[in-house]
């Protein structure tokens, strides 16, 4: 055998080698597309600390009925899936729709106009019913019963106060407000002004998840790194907390997978150019996929496989001057 074919078999086998294993593959992109913006947090202090909300009654809601200075009229109803209440003395009276203030004046004039009552003086409280619940939902979750106004710490530590999985940036569905109030507890919860806000009863408290990003492929050390609010992840940082890339790495062919909404590009970093300060560094978002395959060459020579394809490589030699 020639010199010129046992060099045209080793580049045979050496090409073999390298497309041994899979490599990843994936749409192709200059470009990573930016998540939304986090929604803006709430500055408005007639939003945050609002007076004593007038609730607003509902289907299903029971509610009791008071005269100040009169025992005898004390009746507890439940408000029927028409809207409708039975009161004594009154009868059917539509009720679902009104807040507790118009309410107690609608029965009050009832009472009056039937010669009832002289200028009676009337209270309605929600005793139980959907409206007198706050609903926490999301990484901690749980319905509370209110009668009034409670603290958003207080409503949060009801359901078992917050997760480690949960962001600090706490959303609040009122109804009767037309935007979501946002409420960033920064860093120690416990000891936030904002934990203090009032929520009530009728009020949907949204407790999201904390963004992660996930390390596969040739690190040192895979799996998840948690995102925070308050300062950016790059992806320098991120690959030391996973431990640097190891060493069978192909450190050219980084990938950086990110979905936004229906559209899902992947972008190619070379990792040492962004080391060395040749390429920017870039900045990591929620649920980002950083994927670092094997280098095949590399990988061979780490298990031991290019010690074998070498002694293949050195037997035919020897064959071939033999």
């Amino acid at each position: 055998m020639t010199p010129r074919r046992i060099a045209l078999l080793l580049g045979i086998v050496l090409c073999a080698a390298a497309n041994a294993r899979a490599q990843y593959s994936g749409p192709p992109s200059d470009t990573l597309p930016q998540a939304p913006p986090p929604a803006t947090v709430t500055t408005d202090r007639t939003l945050l600390f609002p007076a004593m909300r007038d609730l607003q009654l509902g289907p299903s809601d029971l509610i009791s009925v008071r005269l100040f200075g009169e025992l005898d009229y004390t009746p507890q109803v439940r408000i029927g899936t028409d809207g409708t209440a039975l009161l004594p003395l009154i009868g059917v009276l539509p009720l679902s729709g009104l807040s507790i203030t118009q309410a107690e004046e609608l029965i009050a004039k009832r009472l009056l106009d039937g010669g009832f009552y002289r200028d009676p003086q009337v209270t309605v409280q929600l005793v139980e019913g959907p409206n007198a619940v706050i609903t926490v939902v999301g990484e901690a979750h749980g319905n509370v019963t209110v009668t009034g106004s409670r603290r958003l710490l207080d409503i949060l530590s009801s359901v078992g106060g917050l997760p480690g999985t949960a962001s600090h940036i706490i959303t609040i569905h009122r109804p009767g407000v037309d935007q979501p109030i946002v409420i960033d507890l920064g860093t120690d919860p416990m000891h936030s002004a904002l934990a203090n806000i009032p929520v009530f009863a009728g009020d949907t408290i949204v407790v999201a998840r904390i963004g992660v990003v996930y390390m596969i492929g040739a690190f040192k050390s895979t799996g998840t790194i948690s995102l925070t609010p308050y300062s950016q992840l790059t992806l320098m940082q991120a690959t030391a907390l996973s431990g640097g890339p190891a060493f069978q790495g192909k450190y050219d062919d980084l990938r950086i997978v990110r979905t936004i909404g229906d559209r899902r590009t992947v972008v190619k970093v070379d990792i040492k150019k962004v080391l060395y300060g040749k390429a920017p560094d870039p900045i990591l978002q929620p649920n980002d996929i950083v994927f670092l395959p094997d280098s095949a060459l590399k990988a061979s020579i780490s298990n031991g496989s290019l010690g074998t394809i070498l002694g293949v490589v050195g037997l035919l030699i020897s064959i071939a001057y033999r």
